[in-house]
């Protein structure tokens, strides 16, 4: 059933193209020139190597030491599992697996440091978003005339209720999210990371738009960038596509520009993420291939 989902998720991309003016489509994605590929790729790096370092520190707090260049090389490799398998979270439960030998509860205090690392990026993008609520009532009035204030209470009480319900389901980690996020003034750090990485995604959404010929205005940045980010954590799909395409068809006609357009910035983004993330799979096969043949060395001695 979760291989269909994602598959099904992975279908909605050509349905989305037939079903939009697919002249403006085909010329965005043609004037992307090797320089703004170039850019992409480079900026993709950045967005890897900060979550890399958020993920370090993460792990550092709780007791889980790990080396910079290896806590990179590994976030490379689930970066790209991420990508090419359906669901979106095998390659961090490899990388849970594959750091629990730093770890000194095992697999366990890597599970979590892997978890509470994501929950940090997670919580960023919410901050974001709540910076785009200044602009949602304008963005909006067109599509609600009859007013605003139902909606916002909808929201609201549909807030409300995640949070509780996140509250409760948190509750075996609320010592552990103290050490992370609170003790010894670990929520700079953190708050700097997190933000940095988000940030990272953001502007490679930006740019991937803006290599499109459909810059976004400021409030986009805020408001509707970060709901397509988000949509890709649907635990369905290969990397988010089709979820974030069929979110960006939606919203970037609230920012004044056309579903074509919202369409072409999403495909490239998600081209640019996956070619930048792919050095992850040659890292893969290079320390498998090291461990068999340490595993053969041993073997023989």
């Amino acid at each position: 059933m979760h291989l269909a989902g994602s598959l099904a998720a992975l279908v909605l991309v050509p349905v989305l193209i037939a079903h939009i003016d697919r002249g403006p489509l085909l010329k965005a994605l043609s004037d992307v020139s090797l320089v703004e590929i170039a850019i992409g790729l480079l900026i993709v790096q950045a967005q890897i190597i900060l979550s890399a370092l958020r993920w370090r520190f993460t792990a550092q707090r709780l007791g889980q030491d790990m080396p910079l260049g290896w806590a990179v090389r590994e976030y490379y490799i689930a970066t790209a599992l991420n990508q090419t398998l359906p669901g979106g979270v095998a390659g961090d439960a490899l990388r849970a697996y594959r750091s629990r030998t730093s770890a000194p509860s095992g697999i366990r205090l890597a599970a979590k440091s892997v978890i509470i690392e994501r929950l940090s990026g997670q919580m960023a993008f919410f901050v974001v978003c709540a910076c785009g609520l200044f602009f949602w009532p304008g963005l909006l009035a067109s599509v609600f005339p009859v007013g605003l204030l139902p909606v916002a209470l909808l929201s609201a009480a549909a807030l409300i209720v995640i949070l509780v319900l996140a509250w409760k389901k948190l509750a075996p980690l609320r010592d552990d999210l103290a050490q992370v996020f609170v003790r010894d003034g670990a929520w700079k750090r953190q708050a700097g990371l997190s933000l940095s990485a988000v940030g990272s995604y953001i502007l490679l959404f930006w740019f991937a738009a803006h290599a499109t010929g459909g810059t976004l205005p400021l409030s986009g940045l805020v408001t509707v960038v970060p709901l397509c980010l988000l949509s890709m954590l649907i635990p369905t799909g290969f990397g988010g596509w089709g979820t974030r395409e069929a979110a960006a068809a939606a919203l970037w006609p609230l920012i004044g520009l056309a579903s074509a357009q919202g369409v072409a910035a999403s495909v490239t983004y998600g081209a640019l993420a996956l070619i930048g993330a792919l050095p992850g799979l040659l890292l893969l096969l290079v320390s498998h291939r090291t461990a068999a043949k340490e595993a053969h060395r041993e073997s023989r001695a």
